[in-house]
């Protein structure tokens, strides 16, 4: 009875978000007020409903109602209890749920907070936001509904993809999705801005929190799939240019741009048409994630599906909403005209090359993404396209927007003084240029990209702190000044300054990591750069839902203990399918990571060993980005749109 009652609940969701998308788009048309009043309740009500349907999905998987095929095909009896209702959202249909219930939320809190919204325009937001739900939840219920039922239920379930039981996966799917999602609020306002014909500065004061929320999520979504692929595959890597760490990618990349160019439209008034692409683009590249993910058209272990039916619903979803969306774009844009105007050398600039930067470094990751099928339909060829392609496309794009960020940071709106931003900035040039030299001195026969990559992201985190740092004037008490300075002053020299901790660490890992292979004795020992590796004991293990091959292995640097790692080789019988569990034994500056193999037939076992330097930096970084994120919005000024702007110090330029 339960399980029935989220089936209706679901299929009422669908209703309820037709409604949503219908009732109140015609009452704006005729300026109807009883007509857009229906749209607000009809948010709520949809996200109530959705989350009565996800609660019930989660008790059967919690209770093991193996009734329900999709309980039966991704659960076990045996499986730990946070496995269990991470399943939830560890397959196809579990997910996309998630996905909705995200979606609902947004539309549900743009409904209760969005009260001081123009009528038309809140009516039309939230009546976009109701035809995306009801788009998804149609392909819910009629291709991937959660709550279909087997005639005869098994006695035992069929277990989850061993890769995916694992405690990442309770948060990684949710804060991506929430980041996902979230860009549906944009493209929301970007569609309903068009309708009416007008997007202004108050526009882009309510547009920007949205973004950053979602960014901020994607970010920690990205960096905790970082993290899992780091420690959970085995391969002693972070980020492997996957089609679907791709796909997540690409809609950050285009969410950052929308973010630096809504503060363009909201201070200059300029730059609208460009906002508003940016806008579809940015929840055009999430839809298409979506697509890459369930449509089985690439091969990923990050995959949910690989139905071809279901890739054609997404298909036709990406198509009538991107291609919708983009058509009255082309008809709208004319009507979009700015009215700032600024000088070739201003923060304006700035902000152009920052966005240009950043829409092509995601279009050259979405071609190399795309390509491998392209060509096999185009032209009947396989082809591969790795990090090689990857890293020499789109380096050099992120290398020219680290090297601009600082000056254009500090540049004067309108009309900026680029000789006068750059003297202010030698300190940190210098500091960049020491820690560069300081590499390259240290190193021997290795890659220059680790003295590069120093020199970059030691000039970004400057350049950030010396903006920061010029923001409370040139006499005085600075450092009270600095205590005071607005919570988005803090955010932006925060987020900053993590994007060039993750540019160190990513050059750290690239040009000082150490790997070894070998194969080692019970007793024997290895060296592995600085440190030396006892194996110490190898064990069976008998875990939950699985039978772990365990290795005990000694690390010790200088003769010195540095850690106890176990590594272990697991295999689920359910799904007979095994699955690497490295040991990784953290440090402030390298990381030592290990992996135990097969045993061999001439005796011992196969090892891989790995020295990661600065890995820890990379996701520290990402944290330091999110955490600017979060500092922006507790801003009033992004929470509100009041659009009231601050007291600048006299001497200094206004954001």
């Amino acid at each position: 009875m339960i399980v029935e009652l989220g089936h209706f609940a679901l299929i009422l969701a669908l209703t309820v978000a037709v409604v949503q998308t219908v009732l109140p788009l015609w009452g704006a048309q005729r300026d109807n007020p009883a007509l857009m009043a229906v749209a607000a309740p009809a948010a709520v009500a949809q996200f109530a409903l959705v989350a009565l349907a996800f609660g019930v999905l989660t008790w059967a998987f919690v209770v093991s109602d193996f009734s329900l095929a999709v309980v039966a095909n991704n659960s076990h009896t045996l499986k730990p209890m946070l496995y269990k209702v991470t399943g939830v959202w560890g397959n196809h249909e579990g997910s996309l749920l998630l996905w909705v219930l995200i979606l609902a939320l947004f539309g549900a809190v743009a409904a209760i907070f969005g009260t001081s919204l123009p009528a038309r325009l809140r009516a039309r937001v939230l009546a976009v936001q109701g035809s995306i739900g009801a788009a998804f939840l149609a392909f819910l219920v009629f291709t991937s509904n959660p709550f279909w039922r087997l005639v005869t239920p098994p006695l035992d379930g069929a277990d989850m993809n061993p890769l995916l039981q694992d405690p990442g996966l309770a948060f990684h799917p949710p804060f991506l999705y929430l980041g996902y999602v979230g860009l549906s609020m944009a493209f929301s306002f970007a569609v309903a801005a068009l309708i009416e014909g007008r997007v202004d500065a108050a526009w882009a004061r309510w547009v920007r929190p949205w973004t950053l929320t979602a960014w901020v999520f994607l970010t920690i979504g990205i960096a905790l799939g970082s993290w899992w692929a780091y420690y959970e595959l085995g391969w002693g890597g972070f980020w492997f240019w996957d089609p679907v760490e791709n796909a997540s990618f690409m809609p950050w990349l285009f969410a950052a741009a929308l973010l630096h160019s809504a503060i363009v439209v909201e201070k200059r008034e300029s730059l609208k048409s460009w906002t508003i692409l940016l806008a579809i683009l940015a929840f055009g590249f999430s839809l298409l994630g979506t697509f890459l993910v369930r449509s089985g058209v690439i091969t990923s272990v990050h995959s949910f599906a690989s139905d071809p039916t279901r890739g054609v619903f997404i298909l036709g979803l990406l198509a009538f909403f991107t291609g919708g969306a983009l058509t009255l774009f082309a008809l709208r844009a004319g009507s979009m005209e700015g009215k700032g105007v600024f000088a070739l050398i201003s923060r304006e600039s700035a902000l152009v090359a920052n966005n240009i930067l950043l829409a092509v470094s995601a279009m050259v990751v979405f071609i190399g993404t795309i390509w491998p099928l392209a060509a096999e339909l185009l032209i009947g060829r396989t082809v591969s396209v790795g990090e090689p392609f990857f890293n020499a496309t789109f380096t050099p794009f992120f290398v020219a927007l680290a090297v601009i960020l600082p000056a254009g940071a500090m540049l004067a709106w309108k009309r900026g003084d680029l000789p006068r931003a750059l003297r202010q900035l030698v300190p940190a040039l210098l500091l960049a240029g020491a820690f560069a030299a300081l590499a390259f001195a240290l190193q021997t026969g290795r890659s220059a990209l680790g003295p590069i990559g120093l020199f970059l992201g030691t000039w970004v985190i400057f350049g950030a702190v010396t903006d920061l740092w010029l923001r409370t004037g040139r006499s005085g008490n600075r450092l009270s000044r600095l205590s005071r300075l607005p919570r988005a002053d803090w955010g932006k020299a925060t987020a900053h300054s993590g994007l060039g901790v993750v540019i160190l660490a990513v050059a750290a890992l690239h040009a000082w990591k150490i790997e070894v292979v070998t194969v080692v004795d019970t007793g024997g020992s290895f060296s592995l750069g600085a440190y030396d590796v006892l194996l110490k004991e190898v064990k069976q293990v008998a875990g939950p839902n699985y039978v772990s091959t365990t290795a005990e292995m000694v690390v010790t640097k200088g003769g010195a203990d540095f850690a106890t790692l176990y590594p272990e080789k697991r295999v689920y019988p359910v799904q007979a399918m095994p699955t690497t569990e490295a040991a990784i034994g953290y440090g402030p500056f390298a990381d030592v990571y290990l992996v135990i193999g097969d045993p061999q037939a001439g005796g011992g076992w196969a090892v891989r060993g790995y020295v990661e330097p600065m890995a820890n930096w990379l996701w520290a970084g990402a944290a330091l980005m999110a955490l600017g994120g979060i500092l922006s919005l507790s801003d009033r000024r992004y929470r509100v749109a009041a659009g009231a702007r601050r007291a600048v110090p006299q001497g200094v330029p206004a954001e």
